[in-house]
This record gives structure tokens, sequence and C-alpha cells, in this order.
């Protein structure tokens, strides 16, 4: 089904390939998994396959692809979509019109297919993906699960033998991951399709791989076997592995039901004392009092009233369309209550001007190449000192904990997803900020960045800072926040101190704590006895 042989690709003004004599077979059928670190090409050897990688992009390539019988190199992108569907990382970016029905038409039209084919096809990828219901929606009032689903029914009305996904679930909450991936599942063994994924957070889809490809990024060769097999000799891999490897279980367990008979037969250390911080709030960093807004008459925040305390670590979590994000504008004064008051270091959001507000805040948005636009990552942090009135400089232990080092004087939309992420954190972070709001930080972040990410923010809260996360990561909530607040249909449905709010939860709780949920565990290092 896909061959590649010896392939090498260079983008346009880098000085090393990004892949390096690559070759691998792809079986008919087959769901593969693609892993490595940020940076390590994952993305670019998806591109490969529906030829984007060399048309779009440009650069030197070497090599060959063989894709269905089909040589991507020599043919353009447009003649592979019959054979290869392409699900980009943001689902949005490559929606055309606004319904639904009419986005899954779009393609089939540039093709020409006959009414009755199209009339056809629409249905049965309704049926597929369980998306009928959303027929006449408009494809802007869809949550990120919806939206997902919809791009991939898109691509499925070609009736493509190949399915490939860059990080379809790195925007959705665990339910709606599940459902897309459930989705992928079904077409794979219903319909004999060959699916290629990339994703950073395997806990959600190692179990439903065939094979793992894991691409290191550092000029070693390439891991291509069974996902055991692989994530038995990476760093890279989720908690349940993790713990296995730690522990000595065999097999290593990739879900919670096979780990669950070694858990039973574990002795867990003593418990430490788990003491939830309760600073006391004498002037709060931001309060919310009886907030209420709207989008177009469609509220999205309903009553809201907390307090945030300065030096707390706060993750906002729920289901997409919750409101974290509306929460997170009201806070940085981009968005202002239609009813209800938003305080911030004391200061009203609606009778201050916004200037006065960010001077305190670093706000990053969940697409960060919405705050790079200078020339080098190293020019992006300079231009933020400076409109701070800091000293240029004095940030290079802040780029070696992003692992941003090496890129300082690249330009920052030339690089990889998790690479803008981090660049824009860094942006923001540069200014030591006394609050810092994060939305969905973690997107395009490997294991590693994940944690060197979660112990500098610990760092900026014993320096008193707040930080505040809005984010479907339940991994990195358990590693590093003090307190949860869960928002359901724009009102808070829980709020309290993590391990009581994760362990309450059958949706938002980690892997470790639905495995040991009467010890109230949450990360490997709590098992192992290493919890602080």
């Amino acid at each position: 089904m896909i061959e590649l042989r010896d392939v090498t690709y260079r983008y346009p003004e880098t000085s090393r390939p990004v892949l390096q004599g690559l070759s691998l077979i792809v079986e008919e059928g087959e769901f593969l998994l693609v892993t490595g670190p940020s940076g390590s090409g994952k993305s670019t050897f998806l591109r490969c396959l529906n030829g984007l990688v060399p048309h779009f992009y440009g650069g030197q390539f070497a090599g060959q692809v063989s894709v269905c019988g089909q040589d991507p190199v020599a043919d353009e992108p447009r003649r592979m979509s019959r054979y290869v569907g392409f699900v980009f990382q943001d689902p949005e970016v490559q929606f055309v019109v606004d319904s639904v029905e009419d986005e899954l038409v779009f393609a089939m039209e540039n093709h020409a297919l006959p009414q009755i084919t199209m009339r056809k096809r629409v249905e049965e990828v309704m049926d597929q993906l369980d998306i009928t219901h959303l027929r006449h929606r408009r494809v802007s009032t869809l949550s990120g699960g919806e939206k997902q689903r919809v791009a991939i029914a898109a691509v499925l009305t070609l009736q493509p033998q190949v399915l490939v996904l860059d990080e379809p679930t790195s925007q959705l909450d665990p339910q709606a991951a599940e459902e897309v991936l459930v989705a992928l599942v079904r077409l794979n063994h219903d319909l004999g399709l060959t699916i290629v994924l990339s994703e950073h957070r395997l806990e959600r889809v190692a179990q439903y791989a065939d094979r793992i490809l894991h691409l290191p990024g550092d000029g070693s060769p390439p891991l291509l076997g069974e996902p055991r097999q692989v994530l038995a000799q990476v760093d890279l891999a989720p908690p349940l592995v993790s713990l296995g490897k730690a522990l000595g279980w065999h097999p290593i367990p990739l879900t919670l039901k096979e780990a669950r008979p070694h858990a039973r037969k574990f002795q867990l250390p003593n418990q430490p004392t788990f003491q939830p911080s309760n600073p006391p709030i004498a002037q709060p960093s931001v309060q919310f009092h009886d907030v209420w807004y709207a989008y177009n008459g469609r509220e999205a925040l309903k009553g809201i009233s907390l307090e945030i305390a300065p030096g707390e670590f706060v993750a906002l979590m729920g289901r997409n369309g919750a409101g974290k994000t509306t929460l997170l504008k009201q806070i940085v004064g981009l968005l202002k209550p239609n009813q209800g008051q938003v305080r911030v270091m004391g200061l009203d959001t609606r009778q201050t001007a916004q200037q006065s507000i960010i001077a305190h805040i670093g706000y990053v948005p969940q697409n960060p190449s919405a705050l790079l636009f200078a020339d080098t990552v190293r020019q992006e942090l300079d231009f933020t000192r400076q409109s701070r009135g800091m000293a240029l400089g004095g940030y290079e232990s802040l780029l070696e904990t992003l692992g941003l080092t090496d890129y300082a004087d690249r330009y920052p939309r030339d690089l990889s997803v998790g690479e803008r992420q981090r660049t824009a954190l860094a942006a923001v972070l540069v200014a030591e900020p006394q609050i810092i709001l994060l939305d969905e930080p973690t997107r395009g972040l490997d294991y590693r960045q994940k944690q060197a990410l979660a112990a500098f923010l610990q760092g900026e809260k014993t320096k008193g800072r707040t930080v505040i996360m809005a984010t479907h990561d339940v991994e990195l909530a358990a590693a590093c926040a003090e307190r949860v607040i869960l928002l359901g249909d724009g009102q808070v449905v829980v709020d309290g101190p993590t391990r009581e709010v994760m362990t309450d939860s059958l949706v938002f709780a980690s892997q470790v704590n639905k495995l040991f949920r009467d010890a109230r565990f949450l990360t490997v290092e709590d098992v192992l006895g290493k919890a602080t």
C-alpha cells in the first residue's frame, strides 16, 4: 500500500534534513501510529504520502515514494487526493464552505463526480461517522470533536484507500477524542481502510495501532514495530507504559484492562500526605462575580463566580465548548462581561484600558501563530521585553527550558506546530508576567517538553505568579495543577483540589488515577513513592 525507499528531505533554507534515508513498507489495512519528539519529522513524513512534500513546501527531495501504486512526487496533491485523504491538525484550516453538507460535497464537485454519486457518498460517510444529525449545521457552530469528524468525512467522500491524520485529537477533550478514535478504528476494521496517524498523546491511541513508527529526530535510525516493542525502547511513553517499565511488568500494559492484574499484585507505598494549599486570598489576582457572556445570543458563560489567589496553579477543564477560552479572554480583557464583574489585580476589566490589564498578564492563545510576526525567535523575545521596558537578552535559560536554543535565529513560521507553540510561550513568558494564561499549551509538545514546561511553570508559581491553564491534557493537569475548575455549559461544575476533582471524575482523570483510584494517586511518581 505504501512504500518509501531511502527518502531524504530538507526544507528550504535549512541546513539539516528532517528525513534522512527513511525506508519502510505499510501494508494494506494497517493502522500505523507515527510518534517522536516535536520537530522529528512526523508531519513531514505524512506530507510525503500525498505530495504536499515537496510540491507545496519546496526544498530538496531524494528517494522514492509509492502510495497505492502512485508516485506522489510525480503526481500533484490534487491527483493524489483520490487515493490519500489528509486531515490536518487543525480541521478548520481545510474547511471551505460553511454548512456541513456543502463541505462534504465540495471535494466531489471539484472532481466532477455525478450528482447521484455525490448524494450516495454523502449519506454513506454521514452514517459511517455518525454525523447525520449535523447535516444542516453551520461548521462554525460545531464542537471540536464534531469538526474533526466532519473533516474526516469530507476526505472520505472521495473514497481514498489511505487516511492520513496529523494529531487529530490535539485540541479535543478526552470524550471527544475517544469518539474520533473509535470512528477511525471502525473505518479501519469495517472498511479495511489504511490509516496513518501521528500523535503526541500516546495514552489515547497506542492501544489501537498495529505498529508504531518512531522517528527519534536525533539522527539515529527510526524504530518500526508492534506498539509494546517500540514503546519499551523509547522514553516518550504514556504513563501506564512508563509505570510498567519502572516496575518490571510483563507484558507492558497499553490499557487499564491490561494493567489491572499487575496493579492488584502491587504493594502500594505508604500514601504521602497530600495537603492542598489554601493560600489566604487577601487580594485575589483574579475575581469573577456573577459573570454572564453570550456570543450572538448564545450564552457561553452563565453566572460564573470564583476567586484565584496569587501563586495558585489552576487548570480549567471541561468539554469542547464548555467556556474555558471565553473565561481566559475575559481575564485578559479581550471580552467584557454582558453582566457581572471581572477584576484582575484589583482592576475592573470593563472600566480599565486593556493596555493597563495586559501589563500584568501573559496570554498564550490556542493558535500560537497569532503571536508570531518577527523574523527570528530571538527577535520575538526581544520585542516583548522592549515593549515592557525591559533590558534585551537574559532569556537563554528560558530558551533552553523550552528546547528553543537551536532555533533562536530561525524564522518562527517555518517551525513545526510544536516549535511554534513553544516560541509563543517563550515570547510571553520572557516578560515575567504576574498572571500567566495558557490556552491548550501542550498542543504539539512531546512528553519530555511537557515535563520541562510543567517544571518551568511550577518555578513561576513558587515566585508568586498565578498560572491559569485551560487544557484537555489530564496528565499535565495531574502533574502540576493544584486546583481544577471543571466547566460545563458555561458554568462551574466542580472547583477543588486536583486530587479530589480527578478522583471523582470518570473522564477527567489521569491514567494512574484510574488505575489506583482508591489510593488517589495521580502520577507515576506518586506510585513509585517519589511524590513531593
